[in-house]
């Protein structure tokens, strides 16, 4: 007959130490502080399925630890995320709103879902009031099938941005319907399964301003300079027909009238009333002579300017141009002790003698009008005639060119000088009013 052992038998108690020995070694390092194992070369069955059951329990609370360790971790690092997240936004937002460019983003349709302050200041709008709206409406109308296809285009590449309008001048629209020259950038992002465009813009009008008032004056520099030189080469044919004309026919008349007072001489019968005649002739023609030379020197330079002053020279100039012309010259020329250099006084001259001339040539005036003060640190001059007005300057520009260049010069020579030049027409005639920094005027450095 077969024996099943008891469980209180011996075989039982050898596979139970067998297990308690196992777990025990598995176990000792982490549960020395939890349990207390105690072995003897007896142990009931009651004893280790108690340990058994402990091991379980212990193990099973500690997985439930672990598990609520790893949710707090994970709650922290999810709340550590969110809060930079939030951070990068916060900073992104504050970057966005004090950005000196004014940026607009779009979505694929091309609605605006952003706008910052610079840009409603630009556009001359309300965000709030734009704000899923069509960017089209700032872009203008001919213009806007094309923009909108370069949108597309852009999307479809794999570029992060692009310079807009790098071949052209690009324009956009304020709310008020005014047009207004732009640069731009676009940029392309994505945000989940949307795609949203970034336009920064910037308004150049200021510079294309400048750049044209650049290009104007490079422009007036290089016909002033071409027309300076025809002036020069007009000047020299000038003073060779004065000298041919003035003095070739005065020193011809000398040479004649001492050919006939050395034939009078060498004959036997000398007439001197006649010899003294030819004489007096000739002290005439000399001194016409050198009246030519003085008049043709003066209007190179007059002396005076040099020897007597600005004012003085002015004065001069006055009363030469009344008597050529016809037209008189009144004049105020208060400028007290001021004394200016030599290269502002010959600037200052040239301006008046250029104005003068236009007014001789074109203004059909009677009456010119010339005031020059001092006044604290500026010096002003006016001058002003009783003539046509504008019609006379139009009048005086080239017809070569279309401009002006005697105006156009007193304009040059005002700006060398650091003054401002004005134009107007009081009621009848023409107004040019100047005003010059007086230390510029006292200054050895100034050119004329």
């Amino acid at each position: 007959m077969n024996t099943v052992a008891s469980p209180t038998g011996q075989s039982l108690r050898t596979a139970l130490t067998m297990l308690a020995t196992f777990m025990a070694g598995v176990l000792a390092a982490s549960f020395t502080a939890c349990l207390t194992l105690r072995w003897t070369t007896t142990v009931a069955g009651a004893s280790v399925l108690a340990i058994l059951v402990a091991c379980i329990v212990w193990s099973h609370r500690e997985e439930r630890r672990n598990r609520l360790a790893r949710a707090r971790s994970h709650e922290n690092n999810l709340h550590g995320a969110t809060s930079i997240q939030t951070f990068d936004e916060a900073r992104l937002t504050a970057i966005i709103r004090s950005s000196r460019e004014a940026i607009v983003t779009i979505d694929a349709m091309q609605r605006i879902v952003l706008m910052n302050p610079m840009a409603e200041e630009l556009l001359g709008c309300d965000a709030a009031k734009v704000i899923g709206g069509p960017l089209s409406r700032f872009i203008p109308e001919r213009f806007r099938i094309a923009h909108a296809k370069h949108v597309e285009h852009f999307g479809a590449t794999s570029g992060s941005d692009r310079r807009m309008g790098s071949q052209r001048v690009l324009y956009a629209l304020r709310a008020d319907g005014r047009e207004f020259p732009i640069e731009a950038s676009i940029s392309q992002s994505q945000y989940g399964n949307e795609k949203l465009y970034t336009v920064m813009l910037r308004d150049i009008t200021g510079r294309m301003r400048a750049e044209e008032a650049l290009r104007q004056s490079r422009e007036d520099l290089r016909e002033l300079s071409a027309n300076l030189q025809r002036v020069r080469e007009e000047e020299k044919a000038h003073i060779a027909r004065e000298l041919h004309d003035d003095l070739g026919q005065s020193l011809t008349a000398l040479k004649m009238d001492l050919s006939v007072i050395g034939h009078a001489l060498e004959s036997e019968g000398i007439d001197n009333a006649y010899v003294h005649e030819r004489l007096q002739a000739m002290a005439r023609v000399i001194d016409a002579t050198v009246a030519s030379v003085r008049r043709i020197a003066a209007n190179q330079r007059p002396a005076m300017l040099d020897d007597l002053g600005l004012v003085a020279a002015i004065d001069w100039l006055a009363d030469d141009f009344s008597q050529r012309y016809g037209i008189r010259v009144a004049r105020r020329l208060e400028v007290g002790s001021a004394a200016f250099s030599h290269g502002a006084a010959t600037a200052i001259f040239r301006i008046v003698q250029e104005a003068l001339t236009n007014v001789a040539k074109h203004a059909q005036a009677s009456l010119v009008t010339l005031a020059m003060r001092v006044n604290g640190e500026h010096c002003t001059l006016d001058i002003v005639d009783d003539g046509r007005g504008l019609p006379a300057v139009e009048h005086a520009r080239d017809p070569r060119t279309g401009r002006n260049f005697g105006l156009l010069g007193i304009r040059e020579r005002v700006h060398m000088l650091g003054g401002t030049l004005s134009t107007g027409e009081p009621g009848h005639g023409f107004n040019l009013s100047i005003t010059f920094p007086l230390d510029a005027l006292q200054s050895e450095e100034t050119q004329p």
